[in-house]
């Protein structure tokens, strides 16, 4: 059997990471990999710290490329790599634009197309954007969707998918984040932690999403400068490369007190820093998986989450971007030991770290 698992970004690379390794250890399968690179720079580390090779590299990132000029690149150049190694699968993950165009393809040559993290749905198109409806056409081309959760099959029953290509996995981000949280903690995170934070709470904070550009951004940055004021806690937040983030928070967040900006981290310090934190704040889609493997109150930065799983389970609270409801919220958990502990000790519904085995066992099946 071939299998061409295609990724472009830090998170697919993460997600994806576990299913490569396990597919270049299995016997009679011949698995390669193709890279977008959709994100250079942040895929690479990536890259490094699973031990894979790519055996196709697009190298696709140019700065300020439209969605539109994205995809036009990844339908020329990932076609010709489909052309030459015929697999009998292609498998990619989420909800991006290499995602997207991937399936296209894989539909366009008759090719099984495997899904990764299927049936997640805000049921908004707009919300997250583009990536509800990336995901949406990932999920109308696909031969066999590989659930996360009870949740996401029901999204997928619900929109006609046949029950007998569905399969319920667990999230290959619990096997991922397993195998880097047991890796040595790096220098950098141990210095921080050293010399910032002394007595003080940690609180980590993301917020990159597309959706939150502009006014969105700017109030959750007013609210990490009343949040800071408290005095009692250690901001810390790794600022996206995206100009539309770095713009706005070094405009109001620079040289404030208890607030520490840091470039982006790679994938191992982040996942050491996030196991100190003391809550997270945060509109990534990825965090929002982790921080509940450490038992790590979350606040999400967004309207609607196409992970309502761990909103059920209470690990997650959505509370928007509106500057008085966060500082609101996370002063509730600074200050309330009764709602924090409700939050930290709720269940982890994103699986047990045997996804990608269960993902494998279905395609040989």
């Amino acid at each position: 059997m071939k299998v061409l698992s295609v990724f472009g970004t830090r998170p697919e690379a993460v997600k994806m990471a576990p299913i490569v390794r396990l597919l270049k250890q299995t016997a009679g399968v011949e698995a390669r990999v193709c890279v977008t690179a959709q994100h250079r720079q942040m895929l690479d580390q990536v890259l490094h710290l699973f031990e894979i090779t790519p055996d196709y590299d697009l190298n696709l990132m140019r700065d300020d490329q439209s969605l539109a000029q994205l995809s036009a690149a990844i339908f020329t150049h990932l076609d010709p790599v489909l052309a030459d190694f015929q697999p009998d699968w292609v498998l990619a993950q989420g909800d991006t634009t290499t995602v997207v165009i991937t399936s296209l393809l894989a539909y366009y040559r008759r090719i099984k197309f495997g899904h990764v993290e299927a049936g997640l749905r805000t049921h908004d198109k707009w919300q997250p954007f583009p990536e509800e409806i990336n995901r949406r056409v990932a999920g109308v081309s696909a031969d066999m969707h590989f659930a996360p959760t009870e949740w996401s099959k029901q999204n997928l029953l619900r929109e006609g998918i046949d029950e007998n290509i569905i399969k319920i996995t667990g999230n290959t981000v619990i096997d991922a984040l397993q195998y880097v949280s047991k890796q040595p903690e790096p220098q950098e995170i141990t210095q921080l932690i050293t010399n910032q934070l002394r007595t003080n709470k940690l609180i980590l904070v993301t917020a990159h999403r597309r959706e939150n550009f502009g006014q969105p951004i700017e109030d959750v940055c007013r609210a990490l400068i009343e949040i800071a004021k408290r005095g009692d806690v250690e901001i810390v937040y790794p600022v996206h490369m995206n100009p539309n983030v770095q713009e706005p928070v070094n405009r109001l967040l620079k040289g404030v007190k208890h607030i520490t900006l840091l470039p982006p981290l790679d994938y191992l310090p982040l996942v050491h820093l996030m196991k100190h934190a003391t809550l997270i704040l945060t509109d990534s889609g990825g965090i929002q998986e982790e921080a509940p493997a450490f038992g790590i109150p979350t606040l999400v930065l967004r309207e609607v989450t196409e992970r309502p799983e761990g909103v059920a389970a209470g690990t997650l609270k959505l509370v928007g971007t509106a500057t008085n409801r966060v500082v609101e919220e996370t002063t509730r958990l600074l200050e309330d030991p009764a709602a924090y502990e409700k939050m930290a000790r709720a269940a982890n519904p994103y699986g047990n770290g045997h996804a990608a085995e269960n993902i494998l066992q279905a395609l040989m099946a």
